[in-house]
């Protein structure tokens, strides 16, 4: 009776997982198969109905797979809406050195709080943990003031640069920088290695997962941001992917389709081909002293 009772629960918590991904993922698979619409069929699926029998209800005639399949809005998007385009060399522009900018910053504090020693390290690193915590919305007027008084508001760096100094790269690579056997450390120390020596050849090899899953979570976070971008960038010929979706609307909604579909892609190749770090890097990145 109790392996039956264990198999029934576990037969339920499949169907329990299973439901809730499908429910979870469904609009990625609806946007991607409206992508593949004309214009017409999306107009008559999303068209408001009357019913005979309610007539004070509306409803919209759904269908999920395109009859035909069509590219005409990717030809929209990519040939005939040039502005899409510049929004996505945009985010390319913010995004890119924001991780190669981070991974380098964050590598080189946290191999600073693993191995050197020196006055208040635990009071800096504590202090790290706090901002860290803080949400966004908190950060962003100081960041505001301090764009401001380096006269670079309305440019790039008063987003790169803030993300470049993002405490959760420090947090992280520390963590995985404590995982690192003190005797290799020791090792290099005898053999006459300087800090510099010791960072690239013996720490760096080793936190390579770490570095990894750092650069997938910046480029998730940074791929779509929004906030910082509402705030710092006023000239639309600068706006992110991000913040030209947000500003497409019921009159374009096949071309929306098309549009999230492609802003999509990158995040997800990204997560396919990398997972197996993120993974890697989410379970050694708990909390060591």
């Amino acid at each position: 009776m109790k392996i039956n009772s264990k198999k029934a629960i576990k037969t339920v918590l499949i169907v329990i997982f299973f439901i809730a991904t499908l429910i979870y993922i469904s609009p990625l698979i609806i946007t991607i198969l409206n992508s593949f619409m004309t214009e017409r069929e999306i107009n008559e699926n999303y068209a408001l109905i009357k019913t005979i029998f309610e007539p004070d209800k509306k409803y919209i005639d759904f269908k999920l797979i395109p009859n035909p399949v069509s590219l005409e809005q990717y030809k929209k998007l990519l040939i005939e809406t040039p502005v899409y385009l510049k929004s996505f060399w945009n985010s390319v522009i913010i995004t890119v050195p924001i991780i190669i900018g981070q991974v380098v910053v964050s590598a080189l504090g946290a191999y600073g709080f693993t191995v050197l020693e020196f006055k208040f390290k635990r009071v800096l690193f504590f202090m790290y943990i706090v901002v860290m915590l803080l949400p966004l919305q908190v950060t962003l007027l100081p960041n505001y003031i301090v764009a401001e008084f380096l006269h670079i508001k309305e440019s790039y760096l008063a987003i790169i640069l803030p993300a470049i100094f993002n405490p959760l790269g420090v947090f992280l690579l520390y963590q995985h920088m404590k995982l690192v056997p003190k005797s290799y450390l020791e090792a290099a120390q005898i053999d006459g290695a300087n800090h510099l020596e010791t960072f690239f050849y013996v720490v760096l090899p080793n936190v390579t997962g770490g570095i990894a899953s750092l650069a997938i979570l910046t480029f998730i976070e940074y791929w779509n941001l929004i906030d910082q971008g509402i705030i710092f960038i006023t000239d639309r010929s600068k706006e992110p992917l991000s913040l030209f979706l947000a500003g497409m609307g019921e009159p374009q909604l096949g071309l929306s389709f098309a549009a999230s579909t492609f802003y999509a892609t990158p995040i997800l190749i990204v997560f396919f081909y990398c997972h197996d770090y993120l993974k890697i890097g989410i379970q050694t990145s708990g909390l060591k002293e």
